[in-house]
C-alpha cells in the first residue's frame, strides 16, 4: 500500500501547491488593482494641480489688473483734489 500512500501524498501536495498558486494569483491581481487605483488617483491629482495652477494664473492676472485700476483711480483722485483746492484757493 505504499504506492497508494505515495499517490495520496502526491495528490495532497498537488492540491496544496494549486491552492498556493491560486492565492499568489489572487494577491497579484489585488496588487495590480491597487496599482491601477493609485495611478488613477495620481492622474486626478495632476488634473487638479493643472486646474489650480490655471486658476492661480488667472487670479494673479486679475490682481495685477485691479492694482493698475487702483493706481489709476488714486491718480485721478489726487488730480481731482488738486483741482478742487485750486478752485477753492481762487
Amino acid at each position: 500500500m505504499t504506492g497508494e500512500t505515495t499517490l495520496r501524498e502526491v495528490i495532497v501536495r498537488l492540491g496544496k501547491a494549486m491552492e498556493a498558486i491560486e492565492q499568489a494569483a489572487a494577491a497579484s491581481l489585488e496588487r495590480e488593482q491597487d496599482y491601477s487605483e493609485a495611478e488613477a488617483e495620481v492622474q486626478r491629482l495632476n488634473a487638479d494641480r493643472s486646474r489650480l495652477a490655471q486658476e492661480l494664473d488667472l487670479s494673479e492676472a486679475r490682481g495685477e489688473r485691479l492694482e493698475e485700476a487702483n493706481k489709476e483711480v488714486s491718480r485721478r483722485l489726487v488730480t481731482a483734489m488738486e483741482t478742487i483746492r485750486a478752485v477753492l484757493d481762487r
